[in-house]
């Protein structure tokens, strides 16, 4: 694999553009967060379509076409520093053979985000470019922890975050170095097989979700297992596990790191060696704090789990 590149880091004027690559957005849900990008210095620029929706058994943010548009113009236009986009839900995968990369490879910017971006993550780690696993626009609207904002902030100004974490005991001790992939567990699962997936070989895997049965968890581990992706990768860290199940018989459905989805995955990789650590806070959960995919991280899994990048 090529070295990955690593965008510059911002400065203050620094030009952010606003996108919607999935679902349809209303205005209200981003001011908050537009504000956060004005606070820190930086000049929030709304894309075309931000707020565009078309409805095809989903909801939108405009057509296929209109949200290719707008990824392609976010990503080659030289005055745009970082891309960060309004939200996840579904559509990212329609804007994969389309996306152009021409000015982007001269000047490479941090594309934020997470949920349905990881398919865009993953095309852009596949150009060999790392991205920032991270809240959307969105979230910032529904409460959730200032730190998981600022320290995003903190790696666009060029500083590289440092997470130590409790023990969960359904952790697998051990140290291991590699180039962090992965993302939302669901979208890990539809690329597999495709041109667009992560190259998982000596990597260490993230992985989170919400609002699958068990069962199809279950299925997406044994997928990736079938695969080949454990016996590849050198260690697995565990994010967000939430919504899980049926709510009704789930008393753990609104906890962030649901424990019997924490179980099934652990079974699924007991036989293989790699260090696992659950509980790391990232993915669709009240405190998300953003991880660097295909940056070079150590991860050591002993009394307290430390991931360093």
């Amino acid at each position: 694999m090529k070295e990955i590149i690593f965008p510059q880091s911002l400065k203050k004027g620094d030009k952010i553009a606003l996108i919607s690559p999935a679902g349809a957005v209303e205005e209200s849900q981003l001011e908050k967060g537009i504000k956060l990008i004005e606070s820190n210095g930086y000049e929030p620029v709304l894309g075309k379509h931000l707020y565009t929706k078309y409805s095809n058994g989903y909801n939108y943010a405009g057509t296929e076409k209109e949200r290719i548009s707008e990824m392609n113009w976010a990503f080659n236009n030289e005055e745009i520093g970082a891309i960060w986009a309004s939200r996840g839900g579904y559509g990212c995968q329609h804007l994969l053979r389309h996306v152009q990369l021409s000015k982007f490879k001269k000047k490479p910017k941090w594309y934020i985000g997470y949920s349905d971006n990881t398919v865009v993550q993953s095309f852009l780690l596949k150009n060999n470019f790392a991205s920032i696993h991270g809240q959307t626009i969105k979230t910032s609207s529904f409460g959730v922890t200032d730190e998981s904002y600022d320290l995003i902030f903190d790696i666009l100004k060029g500083k590289k975050p440092t997470y130590s974490i409790a023990q969960n005991e359904l952790n697998k001790v051990g140290t291991t170095t590699g180039t962090l992939v992965g993302g939302n567990l669901a979208l890990i699962y539809a690329l597999l097989g495709t041109t667009y997936s992560f190259n998982f070989k000596d990597k260490i895997l993230f992985i989170e979700d919400i609002g699958e049965n068990f069962y199809a968890l279950d299925r997406m581990l044994i997928s990736l297992d079938l695969a080949g992706v454990f016996r590849n990768i050198k260690g697995l860290i565990v994010g967000g596990m939430t919504n899980m199940g049926d709510e009704k018989d789930n008393k753990s459905y609104e906890e962030s790191f649901d424990q019997f989805a924490y179980k099934i995955i652990s079974e699924r990789v007991s036989k293989y060696d790699f260090p696992v650590a659950f509980g790391f806070p990232n993915g669709h959960i009240h405190d998300n704090r953003p991880l660097m995919i295909g940056a070079n991280i150590t991860m050591n899994v002993a009394e307290k789990v430390i991931i360093e990048f």
